[in-house]
This record gives C-alpha cells, sequence and structure tokens, in this order.
C-alpha cells in the first residue's frame, strides 16, 4: 500500500492526477488531496505520505515552502514537483530539495503512470532499505553484548594492547585511554561487605538486560558479563588523567546510578572505581577497583580516595602472589575477602609435601598473620598458639586441614575486622585538623578541606566522623566557638573582631552559634 498526496490549486488537475493514478493502481494507492500549501503540511503531519505530487504555484504558502517545511522532519518522502513554468530557478530549488521529478504541465496519463511507477519503485528501495538498517541494528542489539563481554575478558587477562584496541574499533569508542568501574552486588550489606552474593547472582542473571540499559542511560561505557555477584565496566577517558574535580563529578554520577540500579534490581550496590590507564593497563585499573572496594567500606569509593587514606603505593595494589593477599585480606578484616584467598592459598600449598609438612606450612601462614596483627596494633592476645599443634596433629587428611585452616584464619581476620579502623585514617584526619586550624578564619567548607587531603568529599565525610564522631561542620563549629572564647578574654578584640576572627561574616549569626554552645552570648560571656 502507497500512500499518495495530490496537492494542486485546480480543482481539475487535481482529479486528473488522482484518476490516472487510480486507474492504473487501483487497491495499491490511498489517495489524499490538498489545495494549498498549509493543507500539503497539515496532511504531512497527519497523513504520512509515500508519495506527493506538488504544484509549485499554489495560494497561500507556495509548493516549494510548504516542502521546504516538510524537509525539516522528513527526508524520505518521494516528491514530484508539478508547475506550468519551465524556470532554471524552480529547478534548483528542486534539486536542492531532493525532489524525485519536475515535470512540467500539461501532463497525461501515461506521464503521471510512469513517474507514479518510478516513484514507487524508489518507496520501495527505501523500505527495504530500512528494514535491512532494522535488522543489522537488531543484530548489533544481540551481539554488543558479547563484544562486549569478550573485550572486559581481554582486560583482566592483560591482553596486548592492539588486541584490545581492536575491539575498541569495533565499538567505535577513540579514546585510548580509560577506567575501571566494578560493581559489586548482593541482596544485604552487613559491617561494608556484601551479603548472599548466590542469591543476587541470580537475580542478576535474570535481569541483566535491564541492568544494562539503566547503566547506558547513565554512562558511555563498555559492560561486562555477570562474574560471580560482580560486574566489570570500562569507561572510556579522553586524557591520561583525571584532574581531582572530574574525580568528585564521576563519584556522584556512579552514585547516582547505583542509587537508580538498587531501586530497579532491589538489590545492594557497591561500586570500585580505578585510575585512568591506557588501554593496555586496563587491568591494573580493575585490580585498584577491587582494592578499592576491599579496603573501603564505603558504597562509592574511588582508588585515589583509598590509596590517599592508607598512604600505600599504588603498585601494592596489583600484588598477584597469593600469600601477600591473605596477610592483605586478613590484615584488612575482610574476612569475606579472606576465605577466598586462604582456599587459594590452600590449593596452592597442598599436595606439595606430607600431610604433616602442609599442616606445618599453613600453621605458618597463620601464625605470621597473627603477629603481623599484632605488630600493627590490630590484635591483642586472644588468639592463643599452644591449641594449634593439637588441632593440626588432629587433623586426619586434607580436607580437615582445609577446614581447619580456613576456620582459624576467618576466626582470626573477624577480630582484626572487630577492632580494626582504616589503616591511615588517623593521618588523613590528623592533616584535616591541621588545616582546619590554619585556615578555621576563613570560609571554610568540607569539599575545601577534602581537596586539600585529596579524598572525594563524600569519603572524606563518612571517615572524619567515623574518626572524630562528629560532622565536618560540627568539629570546625566547636573549634571556632573555641577560639572565640579565647579571643574574648582579650579586651582589646571587639565583638565584631572576634566574630570576624572566627570565621563568621554575620555578627548576630555569630552570637546565636555561640549561644547555642555556650549558654550565654559573647557580650554576655566576656563580662
Amino acid at each position: 500500500m502507497y500512500r499518495i498526496l495530490v496537492a494542486d490549486d485546480e480543482g481539475i488537475m487535481r482529479e486528473a492526477i488522482k484518476r490516472a493514478i487510480s486507474e492504473n493502481f487501483g487497491s495499491e494507492c490511498e489517495i489524499e488531496v490538498a489545495k494549498n500549501g498549509r493543507e500539503v503540511i497539515e496532511l504531512a503531519n497527519s497523513f504520512h505520505p509515500d508519495i506527493s505530487f506538488v504544484d509549485i504555484q499554489m495560494p497561500g504558502l507556495s509548493g516549494i515552502q510548504a516542502i521546504t517545511e516538510i524537509r525539516k522532519k522528513d527526508e524520505a518522502m518521494v516528491i514530484i514537483i508539478i508547475t506550468a513554468y519551465d524556470r532554471f530557478s524552480y529547478a534548483q530549488e528542486a534539486i536542492n530539495l531532493n525532489v524525485l521529478e519536475y515535470i512540467t504541465k500539461p501532463v497525461n496519463k501515461k506521464k503521471i503512470s510512469d513517474i507514479c511507477l518510478k516513484a514507487m519503485n524508489e518507496v520501495d528501495r527505501r523500505r527495504e532499505r530500512l528494514s535491512d538498517d532494522l535488522k543489522v541494528r537488531e543484530t548489533l542489539t544481540a551481539v554488543l553484548p558479547m563484544i562486549e563481554a569478550a573485550f572486559v575478558n581481554k582486560i583482566l587477562q592483560g591482553d596486548e594492547p592492539d588486541t584490545a584496541s581492536e575491539y575498541l574499533n569495533m565499538l567505535g569508542i577513540s579514546d585510548r585511554y580509560g577506567y575501571i568501574c566494578v560493581l559489586e552486588f548482593g541482596e544485604d550489606i552487613e559491617d561494608g561487605h556484601i551479603v548472599n552474593a548466590l542469591g543476587a547472582n541470580v537475580r542478576m542473571g535474570n535481569r541483566y538486560d535491564e541492568f544494562r540499559n539503566t547503566v547506558k542511560n547513565f554512562e558511555n561505557c563498555v559492560v561486562g558479563p555477570v562474574m560471580g555477584n560482580r560486574i566489570v565496566m570500562y569507561m572510556p577517558w579522553a586524557e591520561k588523567s583525571m584532574p581531582y574535580e572530574d574525580r568528585v563529578d564521576i563519584i556522584t554520577h556512579i552514585r547516582n546510578m547505583v542509587l537508580r540500579l538498587e531501586d530497579n534490581l532491589d538489590l545492594v550496590i557497591r561500586a570500585g572505581i580505578g585510575d585512568v590507564r591506557r588501554i593496555g593497563e586496563a587491568n591494573k585499573s580493575y585490580k585498584e577497583a577491587i582494592e578499592a572496594l576491599r579496603l573501603s567500606k564505603n558504597h562509592i569509593v574511588h582508588k585515589d580516595d583509598v590509596s590517599a587514606s592508607i598512604k600505600e603505593d599504588s603498585e601494592a595494589f596489583i600484588q598477584n602472589d597469593a600469600a601477600e593477599r591473605y596477610y592483605r585480606a586478613g590484615l584488612g578484616g575482610d574476612t569475606a575477602f579472606l576465605q577466598t584467598v586462604a582456599e587459594e592459598l590452600f590449593d596452592l600449598t597442598a599436595g606439595q609435601g606430607s600431610l604433616h609438612e602442609t599442616g606445618v606450612q599453613l600453621l605458618g601462614y597463620v601464625m605470621s598473620l597473627e603477629e603481623k596483627a599484632k605488630e600493627a596494633g590490630s590484635l591483642g592476645q586472644e588468639i592463643h598458639h599452644g591449641k594449634y599443634i593439637d588441632e593440626l596433629y588432629g587433623a586426619a587428611d586434607e580436607s580437615e586441614l582445609r577446614v581447619w585452616f580456613i576456620e582459624r584464619s576467618l576466626e582470626i581476620g573477624r577480630l582484626i575486622g572487630e577492632k580494626k579502623k582504616p589503616v591511615g585514617t588517623d593521618a588523613v584526619v590528623s592533616e584535616a585538623k591541621e588545616y582546619i586550624k590554619e585556615h578555621f578564619s576563613d570560609e571554610l567548607s568540607l569539599d575545601e578541606t577534602a581537596r586539600r587531603v585529596n579524598i572525594s568529599p563524600y569519603y572524606f565525610s563518612r571517615i572524619f566522623k567515623d574518626t572524630t564522631g562528629k560532622s565536618f561542620i560540627e568539629y570546625l563549629t566547636e573549634y571556632r566557638i573555641s577560639k572565640a572564647r579565647e579571643y574574648l578574654t582579650n579586651p582589646s578584640y571587639s565583638i565584631k573582631e572576634v566574630c570576624s576572627k572566627c570565621g563568621y561574616s554575620d555578627p548576630n549569626y555569630f552570637s546565636r552559634i555561640f549561644k547555642k554552645y555556650e549558654g550565654v552570648t559573647p557580650t554576655e560571656y566576656r563580662k
């Protein structure tokens, strides 16, 4: 079926063209007519013709004006211009408006029939191209997740840059820098750790398409497959580094995305973000993102936030040695990760000697973890070495030895976790406190202080309150009031000067805050 519009201000001409089309093509066509340019535009919007015969000279809007307006919205309509004037300027405008034919009156039935058939063939070709495009898009929609999954797997394997770049070219990504964001999900969270990952894995698998669509609406990124209770995303980046302001913006953006995902999927989700890397080093960004998740209990954490707060060399983030990762997991109090690496360490140790020799080596790992924790001040004398020997001698086979090693490791990890504060947090908070002391009289903000210690405001706010027991504003206000008391004892300072020296621009506000904390106004306090 072809929808055809015939537009001419002469009724006889309209009917002649309509009759010629109907006689030759009959039921294949649905025909509407218009007698001026305004009706042409209205029918273009409501009737959506495939083919239009339009006279140039019509009252009101001319045919050229009507076609110009139509072309703003519809490039596909096949248009034939009819005119009584054989002018070069008309022909030139017709070419510019991408019309199929430019014919001059008078026209006969055969001419109309031939042109109409030519227009129908053009409509068929355009429909076929559109159909092919849709099929290609459908194929891409089905294949794209597989290409993206393969690309993410290449990153995790640390493949050659050229191989990964080929995937980027296939995905239409020109940036050769990027960073990794790892989303970790579960059905609940306890003490900063995801729980019931198995149930969450099943739910995410069933709703993966919905997850992808939500992420793609937020980010121009490559989304990996579901791997356990994690999904890895590669975020392209134009530059080789990320300024502080951009890092803060990205953390905020990803937090909004995570909130939307949690809402849609009814899951608890954490996000770890690695540093910007060249495409060939993207696996390092992945390991940084994983380590950031492990070392922080925050919902959203960037590698630089963690590295700034624990003062560790970033190369330590990419340690592959199982024993080293075992100690790091244990000292971090991360029992979920500790169980994983303890199982891996046992598999690497077992079978290399007799049952007794394996037990002695595992005992060495457990005792070393305990000693390291005591040296770091993360563990007291809760564990007693004496019982270990008896337990090891009681192990009948490797399976019992495995249970012993994992249980003892987790026991130490839990005790460390109960006492542990994030390593280095005190140093960051101390630096922030010093900055407050130096700048309390300025218009000091949490964002400015967070920038000073190179930690995102969200993460800084959390560790500051965890360490001091007070929010940043509470701490700053209390410090300013303490300095105000000191200044008020000096009669050479007026109340207004004390107000300014303590970082307040409004004396009335300063007076209200002072009274809230001290129970009296500054003037009363001075008396």
